[in-house]
C-alpha cells in the first residue's frame, strides 16, 4: 500500500468531518439581541488580532524563506538548485497551513461560543455539543493540514529534509502565535480581573468592564489559535524527525501508516463523544480521549500484523500512547474541581492569598513529576524495546513513542479548543443576562473546559519532550550523513557544555521577557480602564445605554502583544545562530539538548 497516499486520504476525510461539524454548529438556532451583538464584538476583536499578527509574521516568513532560498541546501553562488526552491516552498507551506488552521479555528470558535450560550437555555446536551464540535473543527483542521502537508511533500520529493523545512515553517508560526496570543490573553485577563473583581467588586464578565471583551477575545487567540499552532508544530516535528531516522532503515511506511491511523482514531473519537441529559461534560471529554486511544492501539496493532511491520516498533509507539494517557490522567487529577488538590487550594484560600499562592504553586510543581517521569520512562522503554532490532532502531523507537503520544492529537486539540469556546459561552451568558439556570450550566461546561485546557498543556509539553529527543537524534543523523562525523553530545566536551548552558538560559530569558511584556501591556490597559470609568458618565453605575469603549482595550492588547513579542522571538533565533557560529554543530547539539 502507498501509505503517504493513505495518510492524505485520511486527511481529506478529516476535512469532510470538520466541514460537517462547521455546518452543524452554524445551523443551530441563532442568538438574538444582546447575545448576538456581544458575540460579534468578540469575533471582530479576534480577527483584528489575527490580521495584525499575521501581517507581522508575513514579513518574518518572507525574510526567512528568502534566506533559505539563498543558502539551503546549497548556496546560490554555487548555482541555484531546484532543491533550494523546494525547501523554501516547504517552509512557506508549513507556516501558511498552520496559519490557515488557526484562522479556521478562530472562525468556528467565535460562532460556537454564541451558539453554546444560546443552547444552554434548553439544557446541557446541545450546549456541550456546540462547544465540543466547534473545538473538533479546529482539531480536524490542525491534524489534517499537518499530516496532509508532510505526506504530500514526501510523496513528491521522497526527501525527509524537505519535510524538516515544512516543520521549520510550522515552528516559526507556533513561536509567534503561542507567545503573541499568550501576551494578549494574559494582558486582558489580568487587567479585567484587577479592575473589575478586585477594585470595583463587580462580576468577572460584567459588561461595564471595558476589558471584558478583550478578555474573551484572548481566550480564543491564546487557547485556540496559539495552542493549535503549538500542537501543529509538535505533530509535524515528530513526523519529520521520525522520517529522518526511518529512511536509512527502510521504515518510512510506518510513519505515514501510524500517522493516518491516529487521525482516523481521532475522527472516530470526536464522532462518538456525547454527554447525557444530566451528564458530566468532563467525563464525556475523557471518554472520547480514551476511546480514541483504544481505537488507535487496535488499528495500529492490526496494521502491524496484516502488513508485517516490526512488532517492536509498534510496542514503542504503544509506550508513547500510554505515556500520553498517563500525562492526561495526572493533569486531570491535579486540576479537576472534584480532585483533592483543587479542594486543598480552595481550603488554603480561607487563610489568605499568600497561602493560596503557596499551596497552588506547590501542587503545580508536584504535578510536573508524573509527567516528567512518564516522558523519561517512555523514552527509555522505547529505546530498550527497539534495541534488539539493530543500530538506528533504538532512536527510531523514541521517535515512534513521540508519534504514539501525538497519535490522538486530533482529539486532544478538540478538547482544548472546547475550553475557550465554553469559557466564552459562560461570559456571554453573564453579559447577556440569561439567568442563573443558564449560568449554572455554562459553569459546568467551563469547569470541564478548564480541566481540558490543563490536560492539553501537559500533553503538549510531554509530546514536545519526546519530540525534542527525536529531533536531536535526527540532527545527529543528518550531521553524520553530511559530514561522516558521529556526534556524541558528551557534556565533557566544552563546546557541547557551552551550548547546553546557553540552551538552558534562553528559555528563562524568553519567559522573563514575555512576562515583563505582559506586565507592561497590562499597565497600559489598566490605565485605559481607569480613564474610561473616570470620563464616561454613568459607566461605573451601569446606567442603561452607557457602554464602555471595548475596542480601545482590544487595540491596546493587540498592539502591545506584537510589540512585546518581537524582541523575545528574536532572542531565541539569534541565540541559536550565535551558538552555531561560535561552537559549530557540537554546540548546537548541546543547545538543543
Amino acid at each position: 500500500m502507498n501509505w503517504p497516499v493513505f495518510a492524505i486520504g485520511i486527511s481529506l476525510l478529516s476535512f469532510l468531518v470538520a466541514a460537517y461539524f462547521y455546518r452543524w454548529v452554524k445551523a443551530l438556532p441563532t442568538a438574538e439581541g444582546n447575545l448576538a451583538s456581544i458575540g460579534e464584538l468578540i469575533r471582530a476583536g479576534a480577527y483584528t488580532f489575527l490580521k495584525t499578527e499575521y501581517k507581522v509574521l508575513l514579513r518574518f516568513v518572507g525574510v526567512v524563506s528568502l534566506l533559505i532560498l539563498i543558502f539551503f541546501p546549497h548556496p546560490v553562488w554555487n548555482g541555484l538548485s531546484i532543491d533550494n526552491i523546494i525547501m523554501a516552498v516547504a517552509y512557506v507551506s508549513g507556516s501558511t497551513l498552520s496559519a490557515i488552521a488557526g484562522w479556521i479555528g478562530i472562525s468556528i470558535a467565535t460562532i460556537a461560543n454564541v451558539k453554546s450560550a444560546s443552547a444552554a437555555r434548553h439544557g446541557i446536551q446541545t450546549a456541550f455539543m456546540a462547544g465540543f464540535r466547534g473545538g473538533a473543527v479546529m482539531g480536524m483542521a490542525v491534524v489534517g493540514t499537518s499530516l496532509a502537508g508532510a505526506s504530500i511533500l514526501y510523496l513528491l520529493t521522497s526527501n525527509e529534509e524537505i519535510v524538516l523545512a515544512f516543520s521549520f515553517g510550522a515552528s516559526s508560526l507556533a513561536l509567534f502565535a503561542k507567545a503573541g496570543g499568550g501576551i494578549f490573553t494574559k494582558t486582558a485577563d489580568i487587567s479585567a480581573d484587577l479592575t473589575g473583581k478586585v477594585e470595583l467588586g463587580i462580576p468577572e464578565d460584567d459588561p461595564r468592564n471595558p476589558a471584558v471583551i478583550a478578555d474573551n477575545v484572548g481566550d480564543n487567540v491564546g487557547d485556540v489559535a496559539g495552542m493549535g499552532a503549538d500542537l501543529f508544530d509538535s505533530n509535524v516535528a515528530s513526523i519529520a524527525a521520525a522520517l529522518v531516522l526511518a529512511a536509512p532503515l527502510g521504515q518510512v511506511d510506518l510513519i505515514f501508516a501510524f500517522g493516518g491511523l491516529g487521525l482516523l482514531a481521532s475522527i472516530i473519537g470526536v464522532l462518538v463523544a456525547r454527554v447525557g441529559k444530566n451528564g458530566n461534560p468532563g467525563r464525556a471529554l475523557n471518554n472520547g480521549t480514551y476511546i480514541t486511544a483504544l481505537v488507535f492501539a487496535f488499528l495500529t496493532f492490526a496494521a502491524t500484523v496484516i502488513f508485517k511491520f516490526e512488532f517492536r516498533i509498534w510496542m514503542a509507539t504503544f509506550v508513547g500512547l500510554v505515556s500520553g494517557t498517563i500525562i492526561g490522567f495526572t493533569s486531570e487529577l491535579f486540576t479537576s474541581d472534584s480532585g483533592k488538590p483543587v479542594a486543598r487550594v480552595a481550603e488554603a484560600s480561607k487563610s489568605g492569598p499568600a497561602f493560596t499562592i503557596i499551596t497552588g504553586f506547590s501542587y503545580g510543581l508536584l504535578s510536573s513529576f508524573p509527567s516528567i517521569l512518564g516522558i523519561a520512562g517512555a523514552s527509555l522503554a522505547a529505546y530498550k524495546i527497539c534495541e534488539p532490532l539493530g543500530p538506528g532502531y533504538p532512536l527510531l523507537g523514541i521517535s515512534m513513542a513521540a508519534i504514539g503520544m501525538l497519535s490522538i492529537v486530533g482529539m486532544i486539540i478538540s478538547n482544548d479548543a472546547y475550553g475557550p469556546i465554553v469559557d466564552n459561552a459562560r461570559g456571554l451568558a453573564e453579559m447577556g443576562g440569561l439567568g442563573e439556570e443558564v449560568l449554572e450550566i455554562t459553569d459546568q461546561l467551563d469547569s470541564a473546559g478548564n480541566t481540558a485546557k490543563a490536560i492539553t498543556k501537559g500533553f503538549a509539553i510531554g509530546a514536545a519532550g519526546l519530540t525534542v529527543i527525536a529531533l536531536l537524534a535526527a540532527f545527529q543523523e543528518i550531521v553524520r550523513a553530511k559530514t561522516g562525523e558521529i556526534l556524541s553530545f558528551s557534556i565533557l566536551d566544552p563546546l557541547v557544555f557551552f551550548g547546553l548552558l546557553t540552551g538552558i538560559a534562553v528559555p528563562a530569558v524568553f519567559s522573563a521577557m514575555l512576562m515583563m511584556g505582559v506586565g507592561r501591556n497590562a499597565e497600559r490597559m489598566v490605565a485605559e480602564i481607569h480613564r474610561q470609568f473616570d470620563e464616561i458618565p454613568g459607566l461605573r453605575e451601569g446606567k442603561i445605554g452607557v457602554v464602555p469603549d471595548y475596542n480601545r482595550c482590544i487595540d491596546i492588547a493587540t498592539v502591545g502583544a506584537i510589540k512585546e513579542l518581537i524582541p523575545a522571538g528574536l532572542i531565541t533565533i539569534f541565540a541559536t545562530l550565535v551558538v552555531g557560529f561560535v561552537g559549530g554543530v557540537s554546540a548546537i547539539g548541546g543547545f538543543l539538548t
